[in-house]
């Protein structure tokens, strides 16, 4: 399978640098366009799991990718306050952290105008109105999966 390509798009003032993804036959042809890999390398990933095994997975997997890991958050509060104030591209939440739903945090993270990715072992029926349209990674995922999921979410923005 060949990879997909990334055309950068005009980065608008206060927003993040955007990246469209359209699948490509043959080789890339260079002009303005980049792997999907390097849409993941350098990023700064916002971190939402409570589950520690699963927290570090994630690391791993976004550590491979070349990411940067923010957080990880394991409590709601904590998570809040860093969707408020982190500098990230994109955040992976857990739906149900410790007990409470991760919603307020989501909330937060879209009136920065930031793209997200949820992550649960419910699939998107779980996923509460109005972010069914979100991006879901369902448990347990692969890292091709995540990787996937991830480029997508940051390519269609906020």
């Amino acid at each position: 399978m060949e990879p997909l390509t990334v055309a950068r798009v005009p980065q608008r003032q206060g927003q993040i640098d955007r990246a469209s993804i359209r699948g490509v036959e043959g080789k890339n042809s260079g002009v303005g366009t980049d792997t999907s890999e390097d849409l993941l390398n350098g990023a700064r990933v916002l971190v939402v799991e409570d589950e520690a095994a699963i927290s570090m997975l994630l690391e791993d997997m976004l550590l491979d990718f070349g990411c940067e890991v923010v957080g990880p958050a394991a409590r709601l509060s904590k998570a809040l306050e860093m969707a408020e104030s982190e500098s990230f591209v994109v955040a992976i939440l857990d739906v149900n952290v410790a007990g409470e739903p991760i919603y307020p945090v989501a909330e937060a993270i879209v009136r920065r105008g930031l793209p997200l990715v949820f992550s649960t072992g419910y699939g998107g029926a779980g996923i509460r109105e109005p972010f069914r349209d979100r991006p879901v990674v369902q448990k347990p995922f692969s890292q091709q999966d995540l990787k996937r999921t991830l480029i997508a979410a940051i390519a269609a923005g906020g």
